[in-house]
C-alpha cells in the first residue's frame, strides 16, 4: 500500500517537442490553465512562468516508510505552453526569423493531432522508473473528468537527457528517467480530453500503487 502527497516545484524548463532536432523543488503550480489554441504575445523571459502553470510533481511513498515508491514530475506541453516554449529556444539558439515561423508552425500543428507530456521519474529501484520495460511497474493512462482515459501511442525514452533538457527541465536528473509521452487528441472511443472537461489527469498506476497528476481547466 502507498500514499500519494503534493510537493512542490520550484521551476521546470520544456524541451523542444520533436523541433529541436539533485532536483530544483518549491512551489508546484495549481492554478488553472487553457486548451485555446490562438496566438499568444509571449517574450523568452515569460518561459519560466508558462512552464510553472504547465508543471505537476506527486510523490507516492510507502505506507510504513518514508522511501519514495515514485516520484514523478511532468509538463503538459499543450498549445500555450509550446508557443512559450518556441519563444524561449529560437531566442536561445539565434535562430532566424525565418525558420522561427517553421518551427512554431510545427509545433502548433503537432499540438492539434497528439497531447504530449515531458515526463521525469524516480523509483526505488531504476527499472521500476522505465516506463517502456516489457513487464513496467507503472502504466500510464491520460484521464479526463468527463470519463475519457487515453492510452498512450508513443512512449520516447530520453536516454542521456543533456544541457537542454536540464536546463530547460531542471528537476531532470542522472538519478531520474526521463521521458515524452504522447497520447493521441482523438480515438475511436472519442476525444481524450473532452471540450467540456475542467479537469484532465495524468494517471500512473500498478501494483505499487497510483499517483495522479492533475491540471484543472478553464475554457
Amino acid at each position: 500500500m502507498t500514499t500519494t502527497r503534493s510537493f512542490g516545484l520550484a521551476c521546470a524548463f520544456a524541451v523542444l517537442p520533436l523541433l529541436a532536432g539533485a532536483s530544483s523543488l518549491a512551489c508546484s503550480s495549481t492554478g488553472v490553465v487553457t486548451m485555446r489554441e490562438g496566438p499568444r504575445e509571449y517574450v523568452a523571459a515569460d518561459y519560466d512562468k508558462l512552464l510553472s502553470r504547465w508543471t505537476r510533481s506527486e510523490r507516492s511513498y510507502a505506507k510504513l516508510g518514508a522511501d519514495d515508491v515514485l516520484s514523478a514530475d511532468a509538463t503538459f506541453e499543450a498549445w500555450e505552453f509550446r508557443w512559450a516554449y518556441v519563444i524561449r529556444y529560437v531566442e536561445d539558439y539565434g535562430i532566424p526569423i525565418d525558420r522561427r515561423k517553421e518551427l512554431l508552425t510545427a509545433s502548433l500543428d503537432d499540438a492539434r493531432t497528439h497531447h504530449q507530456f515531458y515526463v521525469a521519474l524516480y523509483g526505488n529501484r531504476p527499472r521500476d522508473a522505465d516506463l517502456t520495460a516489457a513487464s513496467p511497474a507503472w502504466i500510464v493512462r491520460l484521464l479526463d473528468d468527463k470519463g475519457h482515459v487515453t492510452a498512450p501511442d508513443e512512449i520516447i525514452p530520453i536516454k542521456r537527457p543533456g544541457v537542454l533538457e536540464k536546463t530547460y527541465f531542471p528537476y531532470t536528473t542522472a538519478w531520474r528517467s526521463a521521458f515524452r509521452v504522447r497520447f493521441p487528441v482523438a480515438t475511436s472511443a472519442g476525444p481524450a480530453i473532452d471540450q467540456d472537461a475542467s479537469a484532465v489527469t495524468l494517471r500512473f498506476s500498478g501494483p505499487l500503487g497510483k499517483l495522479d497528476l492533475q491540471w484543472t481547466l478553464v475554457r
